[in-house]
């Protein structure tokens, strides 16, 4: 029996580009491929488009042009971020529970050098609960928190804590790699010192993100060898991934209220055909949430089973958790919920694209009850 079509439903880890997107990084690559850097005409050239994407996506972001940094990606700019922006004095960086990994292994790495890292809690429904005027700001250098979670989709309002580390001239990193181009992102407003970002959680090309950094701020930059980005992040720069990546945030930003309408409609004919499957608990729905994400536990299943039982399916999703030495560890952000362990280690993250139809959803909802009812079947 052939392999039934793919069904796509995780957004939350990869998009695929925009069709748009990848008619410009190909017609760029083939006639827009000079240095930026250089003086001809050619590199002039290229030096435009560049400075265009500059403008266009910090206007988007609420940001200034000179305050973007490209990077290869949400995870340089993560690194560059919290190994950039700590002080070289002793003290404490504060974080979320639970933060993607391309902050939590830096952080460790910190750690390794020194500092002492302390959690903030959250409630059960994921969003902050710490007393944060209890904290001892005098021993704090650095923090950090996601804007919208990438396991759960819960978005945090990080006004509160910038607040308190403005107050006291302590730089604080938001990670908003699940949250530009999904949900509107205003820089300056946040009042954050600096921001991440990744063209391929919003239908850019993969390689190229970028790294907002309020003006005036000190960073100490990871490589050497160049002047570009205002001596921060030396490297010829990727001229048509960097169009790509700004018109794939552009093409968000002038359907936006329509996309997050389609979504917002999707998961809740998702959400209401896995409720009718019985025993299963969402994840992170009551608070304020991205539109697309929907993590579900099914009640007595083991996630990695049912993962490998959906894909065979033609169904691609995610596990709520990861692997770590070879067995599946709770991913922290669901033991800090308190979620019990059982349901821990049977959640799995379902996350919506725009460009999906509800017949897709509704063929995805067939396969899942399926799925689901056989691996019923095998339980004791």
């Amino acid at each position: 029996m052939p392999s039934p079509d793919p069904i796509y439903l995780d957004h939350n880890a990869t998009t695929p580009p925009d069709p748009e997107v990848v008619t410009l990084v190909t017609e760029l690559m083939s006639e827009t491929w000079a240095n930026p850097g250089s003086r001809h005409s050619l590199g002039r050239k290229a030096r435009r488009i560049l400075e265009d994407a500059r403008e266009s996506i910090a206007a988007i972001l609420g940001a200034h042009p000179e305050e973007l940094l490209f990077t290869s990606g949400g995870t340089e700019s993560n690194n560059l971020a919290l190994q950039g922006l700590i002080r070289p004095t002793p003290g404490t960086i504060l974080t979320g529970p639970g933060e993607h990994p391309a902050t939590a292994e830096t952080l460790n790495h910190l750690h390794q050098m020194g500092r002492s890292l302390r959690e903030l809690a959250v409630s059960s429904t994921g969003l902050l609960s710490e007393d944060l005027a209890q904290l001892p700001w005098n021993e704090i250098r650095l923090a950090t928190l996601l804007l919208a979670h990438n396991e759960t989709g819960v978005i945090q309002d990080p006004r509160p804590l910038a607040e308190h580390c403005n107050a006291r001239s302590i730089p604080f990193h938001l990670d908003a790699v699940q949250a530009v181009g999904k949900i509107p992102v205003n820089f300056q407003a946040l009042g954050v010192t600096s921001l991440s970002f990744g063209a391929h959680k919003f239908h850019g090309p993969r390689g190229i993100g970028g790294l907002l950094l309020r003006k005036g701020t000190r960073l100490t930059p990871l490589m050497f060898g160049g002047h570009q980005e205002q001596d921060r992040r030396p490297g010829t720069e990727s001229v048509p991934l960097i169009a790509g990546m700004a018109r794939a945030l552009s093409l968000w930003n002038s359907d936006r209220e329509r996309r997050a309408a389609h979504l917002l409609n999707l998961k809740a004919q998702l959400r209401n055909g896995l409720q009718t499957l019985g025993q299963v608990t969402f994840i992170g729905t009551d608070p304020p949430a991205l539109p697309n994400p929907l993590p579900v536990a099914f009640h007595g299943l083991d996630g990695e089973a049912l993962l490998v039982a959906l894909d065979l399916a033609g169904i691609a999703c995610s596990l709520g958790s990861t692997c770590a030495s070879g067995s599946a560890e709770p991913a922290p952000i669901l033991i800090a919920m308190g979620l019990p362990e059982q349901l821990q280690r049977s959640a799995v993250r379902f996350s919506l694209g725009h460009q999906q139809t509800e017949t897709q959803i509704a063929e995805a909802l067939h396969r899942i009850a399926s799925v689901v009812e056989q691996q019923r079947k095998l339980i004791p």
